[in-house]
């Protein structure tokens, strides 16, 4: 953790919404005029698209059935970890982008399922942003999570994740829904080791349940929307949080717990932008202090 060059790391499994909640985050920054540099968890990834391919069917031969893009061997964790802790303590560090379709290739000037090259971020930034799967890992050999001065968990509950991840994949990128379901059996080990376990180290949960049927994810013909959706808010210590404000503030919620508020779905943005907001400005004040 660094008061002088603070991080705030967004973490999710594929097809969480951690997108959605990325989207906030920006708003805020705009309004506050606070310079970002963004980093996505995509680029710490070890190997390209074909070479992604090529290392599964490996894992496979060798009878490893559960490599996927959850585990440590298929990211860059421990460069990861250097990025948050070089920030930390300089303000800089070396990133790449990923590109994941056609659009973003042609931006970047890579081929699509490619990376750019390793460069510096950019100079004089008030934070760093990292939105992506590891954003709070933790195992024998790294820790990310104890570089990260704000740690926000997007975890909808499994069905919906599902469903979500299903109609994206599908609609979005062309596969079918047996090559989906495929994938989330295959990531089914690395989401229960090395997902699941950062949602312990967040400081704040977003978990999404619908208030619809999704007993069913894989015949789903849409997805819940907010309005058919609430959203319990878990914070790892809610000394200092204004409960009966975020009450007042955000219709139809109620505390579940001393440490969780329940809001209905519809009001995710809301209750983020009332819920960030300050810890973002305080985080910015204390680095301008010291600065």
């Amino acid at each position: 953790m660094s008061v002088r060059h603070p991080i705030i790391s967004i973490t999710g499994s594929s097809g969480a919404g951690t997108s959605s909640v990325k989207a906030t985050f920006e708003q805020i920054f705009r309004r506050e005029r606070i310079e970002v540099a963004y980093v996505e968890g995509d680029s710490f990834h070890r190997h390209n698209r074909e070479e992604m391919k090529t290392a599964m069917f490996e894992a496979q031969v060798k009878g490893n059935h559960h490599f996927s893009h959850f585990g440590p061997d298929a990211n860059l964790l421990a460069e990861l970890e250097t990025l948050f802790r070089e920030y930390g303590e300089t303000g800089s560090g070396h990133y790449r982008h990923y590109a994941h379709d056609e659009n973003e290739a042609a931006v970047l000037g890579v081929a699509p399922g490619t990376f750019t090259d390793w460069h510096e971020l950019p100079p004089n930034t008030d934070v760093l942003f990292y939105e992506g799967l590891h954003g709070a890992v933790v195992t024998d050999e790294v820790n990310v999570a104890r570089y990260a001065d704000l740690k926000i968990g997007v975890v909808p509950v499994i069905n919906l994740e599902w469903t979500q991840k299903l109609h994206r994949d599908r609609h979005s990128r062309g596969y079918t829904t047996e090559a989906v379901t495929e994938t989330i059996l295959r990531r089914m080990h690395d989401y229960v080791h090395y997902i699941c376990p950062q949602f312990s180290e967040t400081d704040i949960n977003f978990q999404r349940a619908a208030t619809v049927d999704t007993s069913n994810p894989f015949v789903a013909r849409s997805i819940p929307t907010p309005d058919e959706s609430i959203v319990v808010i878990r914070f790892r210590d809610p000394r200092g949080v204004d409960f009966p404000y975020l009450v007042a503030m955000i219709a139809g919620s109620w505390m579940s717990r001393a440490n969780s508020i329940v809001i209905p779905g519809n009001k995710l943005d809301l209750a983020m932008q009332l819920i960030l907001t300050p810890r973002i400005l305080e985080l910015v004040r204390r680095r301008k202090g010291v600065t």
